[in-house]
């Protein structure tokens, strides 16, 4: 057995999305992620796709009320605008980016089923819930909504 560990920057490669909401590319989020050459691009590939049909359904309404108003892209919505850049498309990213690593973060227990590795994953599972819960909070803010529920009994 060798002690090679894979690693290196993955490319770039852009995945289209509908038109309306932006392109992602899978590159970016192996970088915001700090994802190492472990993962395969394929995989990388299907987590991100999965983010964005996960986001494009439960943003499905926002989108049609865009649209409505006469946006045919996010980048159209009139938006705070940060680094230069739309907050909706920031916090779309955002949204891809923290689903994506959160399926990856699941996943990790297949790399390695020593029990090294199960404690790596085991050590990972905060990752995952602070993933989805940075997702949550991304949709909520695309949707004009706070980041608690609060309800009185």
């Amino acid at each position: 057995m060798s002690g090679f560990i894979a690693g290196g920057p993955v490319a770039s490669t852009p995945l289209d999305n509908d038109g309306f909401w932006p392109n992602i590319d899978a590159g970016a989020v192996t970088t915001v992620l700090r994802l190492d050459g472990s993962v395969p691009v394929v995989r990388l590939e299907q987590a991100v796709l999965n983010a964005m049909l996960s986001l494009n359904r439960e943003l499905r309404a926002l989108k049609a009320r865009y649209r409505a108003e006469g946006f045919t892209t996010l980048a159209q919505v009139p938006a705070e605008q940060v680094g230069g850049e739309s907050e909706w498309l920031l916090l779309y990213r955002r949204a891809v980016y923290c689903a994506a690593g959160a399926e990856l973060c699941e996943r990790y227990r297949s790399y390695d089923s020593t029990g090294e590795g199960h404690n790596r994953a085991d050590v990972l599972a905060p990752t995952v819930d602070e993933y989805r819960r940075d997702y949550r909070y991304a949709v909520r803010d695309l949707l004009g909504n706070g980041h608690a529920t609060v309800e009185l009994i």
